[in-house]
């Protein structure tokens, strides 16, 4: 007999259909299909290069202030909204690593425990019925989702090679962009690892205004570029905070994943808007994590360091992946590697998308990575892959060699 429950569900969500969809998303289909690789191949280590997560644990330091603040009874209170302390330090790194100053840290700056959190809560502060959200696909879908819960709509711009993998804001309609309320951005971006430029910044500013739109962009990866490209945060443009919030992770760049902070900054009244609907949400971060975070704002070279393995381990994917025939590109940022996924085998099976690849790979070598067909087949590889040192990492991506040598992809 049915449980009552079954009906209680939001159509959001499904309503009276809630769990009974058979249809399997792709990181289910993943996830099951490394779970029966390393049935089948118990004695062959899965190589995960789809992990979307660093690799390595937060540095000393962080840990060591984490301890220590723990420890003290002061720090047992809830947050709510953040410390001080923290908001300062924000406004201090700002300035520092990406050139943002001007931020009022009492106003214009407020902790999130996690960006994640932040972006599924920024629709709640400004989505009405009918309002529109719009963000480039593909891309992160959370305050996408969030936006078709509350009755918004979502209006999808193609990340292409054509463009260098940034949204054309010109083929936007007019009556969308009339109707839309918020504009979401990521860079440097997942999942094509593309960077962002103070032009395009430009575009998207004048855009913002024109249509009087508030600009998301979640800054994750914007400490994490490498080869002469400098942090660049949009904040650091001229009228930038009349139009736009900014949210910075601490989970990619200080390998504080499971900590759960980030700090949203930016327009005065957004981040208003903001705290309101998070001081209905949740009671804050732990101070010892705010204390310890601080930590890491104050070190900006962790960071860097961070990137640099990144960079290594980026350039000898890309020069393995050449040598199999990929069309790979070394990004300039994040630890994404966006490469188009083959059209199938010589001699072997044809893949009708990259889902089809991504599954191939996993099942037949075990090597998984994340297939992504909302603008073309594409196959996202994450150098986040487990490797203690240098000389780890070149065995694994010798390894990834080894298991695909004797493979003639057809592209």
């Amino acid at each position: 007999m049915e449980s009552y429950i079954q009906g209680l569900f939001a159509d959001r969500i499904g309503g009276k259909s809630f769990g009974k969809d058979t249809v399997l998303y792709k990181f289910e289909k993943i996830k099951r299909a490394k779970a029966a690789a390393k049935l089948a191949h118990p004695n062959v280590p899965l190589i995960d290069m789809g992990v979307g997560e660093p690799d390595d644990r937060a540095d000393d330091g962080i840990v060591d202030v984490l301890a220590s603040e723990a420890r003290k009874r002061e720090n047992r209170f809830y947050a709510d909204n953040g410390i001080p302390e923290f908001k300062r330090a924000a406004v201090a790194y700002l300035e520092q690593v990406f050139g943002v100053s001007g931020i009022d840290p009492d106003r214009e700056i407020n902790h999130a425990i996690g960006s994640k959190p932040a972006l599924a809560m920024l629709p709640s502060v400004f989505i009405n019925p009918g309002d529109v959200s719009i963000m480039p696909v593909p891309n992160y879908p959370v305050l996408g989702t969030h936006t078709a819960w509350l009755g918004g709509e979502v209006y999808h711009l193609p990340l292409t090679r054509d463009n260098d993998f940034l949204p054309d804001l010109t083929t936007v309609p007019e009556a969308m962009a009339r109707r839309a309320k918020l504009l979401y951005l990521n860079y440097p971006n997942n999942p094509t690892g593309a960077t962002a430029t103070r032009e395009f910044f430009k575009e998207v500013i004048e855009f913002a205004k024109r249509y009087e739109i508030l600009v998301v962009h979640d800054a994750a990866y914007a400490a994490l570029t490498f080869d002469g490209v400098e942090p660049l945060s949009f904040l650091s443009l001229p009228g930038a905070k009349e139009v736009g919030i900014e949210l910075f992770s601490f989970s990619k760049a200080f390998n504080m994943t499971g900590w759960r902070l980030a700090f949203a900054a930016g327009n005065e009244l957004a981040i208003k808007g903001f705290a309101t609907v998070k001081d209905n949400n949740d009671s804050g971060q732990f101070m010892a994590i705010q204390k310890a975070a601080i930590y890491g704002l104050e070190h900006s070279e962790i960071t860097q360091h961070i990137a640099k393995k990144y960079s290594r381990r980026h350039e000898l994917l890309v020069d393995a992946l050449h040598v199999l025939g990929f069309e790979a590109k070394k990004p300039k940022g994040s630890f994404f590697l966006y490469t188009p996924a083959p059209k199938g085998i010589v001699g072997g099976p044809k893949f009708a998308s990259a889902e089809e690849f991504s599954q191939y790979m996993i099942t037949e070598k075990q090597i998984s990575t994340v297939p992504w067909d909302d603008a073309g087949a594409f196959v996202r590889w994450s150098v986040t892959f487990e490797a203690d040192g240098e000389d780890e990492e070149r065995a694994v991506i010798a390894e990834i060699s080894r298991r695909l040598k004797d493979v003639q992809f057809e592209f």
